[in-house]
């Protein structure tokens, strides 16, 4: 990490950079970067529409709507895009026009947007997307999935080293850790249990599943854990927002560590139950 001279306070910052409402949201995600923003918007009317749809198409896959898997990779496309907009708020403005991090804005555009199209076109063909193996093309499209899937969570790893490598104060104030610990669990958590889905399919939607998402909690489902593992980058800096607020920075950071600790071993745990 390097440090610059700067006027930044260890008390306010990034906790200035992170709030989203001292102007309007929407301008503000703009401002830090544009196309993702405009993306994930792009993303959330594609699941509008989706959903109007799956109201009056009753075909089903393995006991739910078609739709409802697209539905569900379009919000959290949105998410994503929109997290990592966000956190793009924590580097200078010059930062986030370097080559790296202009790579970074597209890989993670292109790889979602190759899942979503496709994920979209077979569930529109009345086939799955995941584990079709049945012809020689499906079978290359599940292994392109399975690529572009571990290049766009790559794309948290590269974000938390440029916020880390960036860092206007020393030591990193709590939220900064926080954003950084759950860039990298979203990266390293996220891309294990991909490769945990990509191997094992799910159950089927049946009794006992949760509602509308179709999980299953007693066992051999992975889909619990890689939403602990994809969703860290979103859970722990709200915690660390928090800490750094209202705790010492020591006493913060102490617990931050302790919780993103937890973290792991909850996401560790489903992950053993995923595998019985």
């Amino acid at each position: 990490m390097t440090t610059k001279p700067s006027t930044v306070s260890l008390a306010n910052w990034p906790l200035t950079e992170l709030n989203l409402f001292h102007s309007s949201p929407w301008e503000a995600l703009l401002e830090r970067q544009k196309l993702l923003t405009w993306f994930a918007l792009v993303m959330l009317v594609c699941a509008i529409v989706a959903s109007v749809i799956a109201i009056f198409d009753e075909r089903l896959i393995r006991g739910a709507n078609l739709w409802f898997k697209p539905i569900k990779f379009m919000i959290s496309t949105a998410a994503f895009a929109l997290t990592t907009a966000w956190f793009m708020g924590m580097l200078e403005p010059a930062q986030r026009q370097t080559a790296i991090m202009q790579g970074l804005v597209w890989v993670l555009i292109l790889t979602a947007l190759f899942e979503v199209i496709y994920i979209t076109g077979a569930a529109a063909l009345g086939g799955e997307s995941h584990h079709n193996i049945s012809t020689p093309f499906k079978a290359a499209m599940f292994g392109l999935m399975a690529v572009a899937a571990v290049a766009l969570t790559a794309t948290q790893g590269v974000l938390a080293w440029a916020i880390w490598r960036n860092a206007p104060v020393s030591p990193i104030p709590v939220a900064a850790q926080a954003v950084i610990i759950g860039l990298m669990l979203t990266w390293l958590l996220g891309t294990a249990s991909g490769f945990l889905l990509g191997g094992k399919q799910p159950p089927a939607f049946s009794p006992g599943a949760l509602p509308i998402i179709g999980w299953h909690l007693s066992g051999s489902d992975g889909r619990p854990a890689h939403f602990l593992g994809l969703h860290a980058h979103q859970l722990l800096p709200v915690l660390g927002f928090v800490l750094q607020r209202y705790a010492p920075h020591a006493l913060g950071s102490a617990l931050l560590w302790i919780s993103s600790a937890a973290y792991v071993g909850a996401w560790w745990w489903a992950t053993r139950l995923a595998l019985r």
